[in-house]
């Protein structure tokens, strides 16, 4: 399986140089780790340390293991994502002047083994196109699920539509802060 990853890999193009990784000082410390895609800004808050163990399951090796350049102890880092339903209709748009309701699930990725508990979530949203944030009612409704409740406003009110600002935290002390510019738009 791993030779069949590899050669995938330089199938694909990939060498060493082209995927990342890096080495973490042995002295645990906090991390800040920011991506922004199409306008969704993400911005990671997590501990951690050099790996003294590998952490990663035999399916889904580290990608030194792959290219076969480094064989160091490693492990995902406990960064929390976040899915969205939206319940949007087909045109994704929600009805203006109502309340909405949005599902969000904080999830880690599938190689980490040691999984923390999403303990909190914050919503928030705009219809000025960020210049406003406005508190939306949230409130835990499963493992790692949270509901919010955002009061539509009129849709000239919104013009731009509505955005959402999400902050999670986890029972690790671990953050993620998620911008979404334009969530959707109302009808």
């Amino acid at each position: 399986m791993v030779l069949a990853a590899a050669a995938m890999l330089a199938l694909a193009g990939c060498k060493g140089g082209d995927l990342v990784s890096y080495d973490l000082p042995a002295k645990s410390a906090r991390y800040t780790f920011e991506t922004r895609t199409n306008d969704v800004k993400t911005v990671w808050q997590y501990t951690s340390a050099t790996a003294t163990k590998d952490d990663a399951p035999k399916l889904s090796p580290c990608v030194g293991e792959l290219v076969g350049s480094n064989h160091a102890a490693c492990r995902p880092e406990p960064l929390i994502f976040l899915r969205y339903d939206f319940g949007l209709a087909l045109d994704n748009t929600a009805k203006a002047g109502e309340k909405h309701e949005v599902t969000v699930v904080g999830y880690y990725q599938q190689r980490l083994t040691d999984l923390p508990e999403v303990t909190s979530l914050k919503a928030e949203t705009t219809f000025d196109g960020g210049r406003t944030w406005h508190p939306a009612a949230t409130k835990a409704t499963g493992k790692n699920t949270f509901t919010t409740i955002i009061d539509n406003p009129r849709r000239e009110k919104a013009a731009e539509g509505v955005g959402l600002r999400i902050s999670a935290t986890d029972s690790q002390g671990n953050t993620v802060r998620q911008t979404i510019p334009t969530a959707y738009t109302l009808r």
